[in-house]
C-alpha cells in the first residue's frame, strides 16, 4: 500500500510544519471516521492514526489521496493559521436589523465557518415583531447581561444572564428585552450567513 511508515524528523529549529492536526479537524468537519479516510485513500487505518498524531511523514501520493478524500488542497495543510483579533473599541458596527439595538461584528468579515455579534439591547428594543430565519445551520444566543425575550412559532423562552439557547438557523424566531434595563447578548450564527 502507499504510504510506507517512517518517522518523522524535524528540520533544523522545529520548523518542520505540524499537520496532523489539521488533517483530524478536516475529517471530523466531514463527518468521516479513521477507517472510512483509510479505505477511501487506499491507506491502513494505523498509518492515517499517526499521520494525524505528526508521528510519520507521508509520501506526496499518500497525502494527496487524503487531502482528496478531505476536499482539502494540499497547500492549506502548510499555510499559516488565519487569526484575527478585534478589539471591543474597533468592532465594526453592523446594521442587521431591529430597534433600539447596536450591534458589533466580533468576527471578520472574510470569516465564513462563523458569525459572532455582540448586541447591546436598550429597554423595549429587539428584533421587530415578525418572525425571521437566518441562512445558517446553528444560531446560539447567550445572554450576557440584562433579560431576553426570545420568541419562537410556538414558544416564547425568557433568558437571564448566563443562560444560552441553541437552535437551527432557519427556525423563525424573533427576540426582545422586555426589561426596563439594556441586556447585552452574544449571538453566533454557523456557518456565517
Amino acid at each position: 500500500m502507499p504510504g510506507q511508515v517512517r518517522r518523522a524528523t524535524r528540520a533544523a529549529g522545529g520548523a518542520e510544519p505540524l499537520i496532523g492536526a489539521r488533517l483530524r479537524a478536516a475529517r471530523a468537519s466531514a463527518g468521516l471516521t479513521l477507517a472510512e479516510v483509510a479505505v477511501q485513500a487506499g491507506l491502513t487505518k494505523g498509518f492515517l492514526s499517526r499521520l494525524e498524531r505528526d508521528e510519520v511523514s507521508p509520501s506526496v501520493a499518500s497525502l494527496v489521496a487524503v487531502c482528496a478524500v478531505l476536499g482539502l488542497r494540499v497547500g492549506e495543510l502548510f499555510e499559516p493559521p488565519a487569526t484575527s483579533l478585534v478589539r471591543a473599541d474597533d468592532a465594526p458596527r453592523i446594521a442587521f436589523g431591529g430597534v433600539g439595538v447596536r450591534e458589533v461584528l466580533l468576527t471578520p468579515g472574510t470569516q465564513r465557518s462563523v458569525q459572532v455579534i455582540r448586541s447591546v439591547v436598550a429597554p423595549g428594543g429587539g428584533g421587530g415583531a415578525e418572525l425571521y430565519a437566518l441562512d445558517c445551520d446553528v444560531e446560539v444566543v447567550h445572554v450576557v447581561r440584562g433579560r431576553l425575550r426570545l420568541e419562537l412559532a410556538d414558544e416564547t423562552v425568557d433568558l437571564d444572564a448566563g443562560d444560552a439557547f441553541t437552535l437551527p438557523g432557519t427556525t423563525p424566531h424573533t427576540w426582545h428585552n422586555a426589561s426596563s434595563e439594556p441586556c447585552e447578548v452574544l449571538w453566533t450564527l454557523v456557518p456565517a450567513p
